[in-house]
């Protein structure tokens, strides 16, 4: 399996966050992360956030979920940040957050978890945004990644292959001038992966001769 776009679910989300955060700053970012989340048709949406955070993303992260019937989690520090979470979202989207799913905790243990991520969402701006990218278990369909605030990062010289576990495949990454930087990555399915591995393995291999010098005989085998 693997990510399918769907432009239809894109433009209903884009347009349903548009009207809810008519009256907040943060345009441009809500928006289009939102019509991502719902055109890649994720299922499991993840983000992390804290206190004093702009609230805008995050309404359109839940936007995105209800389009796609998936799940919109979010990853807190502390019980201050989920109280103040709470009264945000509440308040500036006036929508109910059934779907809401919120984690408190540290990187490793709010993402322990979270099984099939396919799309994430992390501030740049928070030192253990990091950990969360590290940890997370993300979807054998594959996954989008996005790193917020990618201009103010306190993470100086990112890579991504450098960040996620071994033997993720990144098949494409792009930096947006939205906001204050969005850097983007696409992520393959685990399948996808597999087969590239094989496929390359068969590529490489060539035959190999060898004479012994000392019989004369020649040996021919697959290297």
């Amino acid at each position: 399996m693997k990510l399918v776009w769907s432009p239809d679910t894109a433009l209903k989300s884009y347009i349903y966050t548009v009207k809810s955060c008519k009256n907040l700053k943060e345009s441009g970012v809500p928006e289009l992360l939102s019509a991502m989340a719902a055109g890649w048709n994720a299922k499991m949406i993840v983000e992390s956030w804290s206190y004093g955070n702009p609230i805008a993303t995050s309404i359109g992260l839940a936007v995105a979920a209800t389009h796609t019937c998936g799940r919109h989690v979010c990853l807190v520090p502390d019980e201050r940040s989920r109280a103040e979470y709470l009264k945000a979202i509440r308040s500036s989207a006036g929508m109910a957050i059934e779907t809401e799913v919120i984690i408190v905790g540290e990187a490793e243990e709010a993402v322990a978890g979270l099984v099939g991520v396919d799309f994430m969402v992390v501030d740049c701006k928070r030192r253990e945004f990091i950990r969360v990218l590290r940890f997370a278990k993300l979807s054998n369909k594959g996954a989008v990644l996005v790193r917020k605030n990618a201009y103010q990062s306190c993470f100086t010289g990112f890579r991504w292959h450098g960040v996620l576990e071994r033997g993720t495949r990144v098949v494409r990454s792009v930096f947006l001038p939205v906001g204050n930087g969005l850097d983007i990555a696409h992520i393959g399915s685990t399948t996808t992966a597999i087969a590239g591995a094989a496929s390359l393995k068969r590529s490489s291999s060539r035959w190999i001769k060898c004479v012994d010098q000392k019989s004369g005989e020649e040996h021919v085998f697959r290297g």
